[in-house]
């Protein structure tokens, strides 16, 4: 029988839990009060399980970091294992139109009370409000040493806490001689502080492309103008893939807006000279050709000086220029971010080259294991998170009852 010991009631800490085999001693150490409060707020409060992308090289690709884990991990257990798994114990799971899915109740508790119920079957125990100031190896497998004085022993040991946000805290994985990626938030909205568009509240636009100026960094999608600045897909996941970028930048970066997805500037120029030819007697301001939200169109010609009884054939060379840059190269001053709601993703964490992905046992220090957003793996939202999280987690809770039977 093993003996193992979880740092976590998060996500991957508790699917671990509910996965280890019968037959072994399981322990959850939560430093909170409450299990699973990232599931529980996820996607509005219905839980984005995962994503409806089975074919693992393109679900790779939806990762900003960890894609050499990933290869490996996701292949053991993808997002069909992850559908399988909830179904086999009542929790069915629907897949919505862009490809995110959720238990068909759209209520994060089911999915909580589902891996809960697996958790109590499998005989694990979990004790709250039990926060670990270290670990240390001992004559067999790891003693734990918390905050209250307590210590734990066990066999094998499962980092699961989420994100690790204080360095000092983990002096003790270091001194193992792991390495810690500083943390950086991944999944945030744009802030615009002062910005008139952002009396634009509430305005969106079904497929835009977004452009950090001076990166390579550009994403497609939806976009939401807020009363801060720009959220929506489309700026999360920019936001995702230049999360460390733009932490070194302090979140000060000029947004490049192409409000029309991926015309080209000449493409554009091209079609307004068409427009202008045979729709040329309509009014600039009540002839919007680009389907635009009307309140974001009349926003542009306002803010470009187009008077309202200007006709597209009146329309003058500096003027039309102007409009043709901020329908393709619209620019905007990022001054900070925002939180996406409490969805908060961070990227950073324990290098993945120093843990085997066969296993999520570390690489340097036999009996540790790793699971969820402890490993520097993150993906763009939509279910890509959590899915790395039930992946890592049930790996490893595979592979941790081998250590207690060496």
């Amino acid at each position: 029988m093993a003996r193992i010991a979880i740092i976590g009631a998060g996500a991957a800490g508790c699917f671990a839990a509910a996965n280890v085999p019968a037959g072994h001693e399981v322990v959850v150490f939560e430093k909170g009060s409450k299990p699973m409060q990232k599931v529980k707020v996820s996607g509005g409060g219905r839980c984005n399980v995962t994503h409806a992308c089975f074919e693992i090289p393109d679900l790779i690709r939806r990762y900003p970091r960890g894609q050499s884990l990933l290869k490996r991990t996701l292949y053991q257990f993808g997002p069909q294992k992850t559908i399988d798994w909830f179904s086999s114990r009542g929790v069915a799971i629907k897949e919505e139109p862009d490809g995110r899915m959720f238990p068909v109740t759209d209520d994060s508790q089911t999915i909580i009370d589902c891996i809960w119920s697996a958790m109590m079957k499998a005989g694990a125990q979990i004790r709250f409000n039990k926060a670990v100031r270290k670990a240390v190896r001992a004559e067999r497998g790891w003693e734990l040493h918390f905050d209250d004085g307590g210590i734990h022993s066990c066999d094998a040991l499962l980092l699961a806490p989420g994100s690790l946000q204080k360095p000092e805290q983990w002096a003790w994985l270091s001194a193992l001689g792991h390495t810690i990626q500083p943390p950086a938030p991944s999944l945030f909205t744009f802030n615009l502080a002062g910005n008139a568009i952002t009396q634009l509240m509430g305005v969106a636009v079904p497929s835009v492309t977004v452009k950090l100026a001076g990166t390579k960094f550009t994403q497609q999608g939806p976009l939401l103008i807020t009363h801060w600045g720009f959220s929506g897909p489309a700026i999360l996941r920019t936001s995702a893939w230049a999360a460390k970028a733009l932490q070194e930048r302090k979140y000060e970066c000029t947004v490049l807006i192409n409000w029309l997805g991926d015309i080209t500037e000449a493409e554009l120029r091209e079609s307004v000279q068409v427009l202008r030819q045979q729709q040329g007697k309509g009014l600039v301001w009540s002839r919007n050709p680009f389907e635009l939200p009307r309140r974001l169109w009349e926003f542009m010609l306002q803010r470009i000086g187009i008077a309202e009884n200007v006709r597209w054939a009146e329309l003058p060379a500096a003027a039309q220029q102007k409009l043709i840059t901020a329908l393709v190269a619209d620019a905007y001053e990022m001054k900070g971010k925002t939180t996406f709601k409490e969805e908060f993703v961070t990227c950073g964490g324990v290098t993945i080259s120093e843990i085997n992905p066969q296993t999520m046992e570390s690489r340097l220090a036999p009996g540790l294991f790793f699971a969820g957003e402890t490993i520097d793996v993150d993906g763009i939202t939509g279910g890509y998170n959590f899915q790395h999280a039930w992946s890592s987690g049930w790996i490893a809770a595979q592979c941790m009852v081998s250590t207690g039977e060496q």
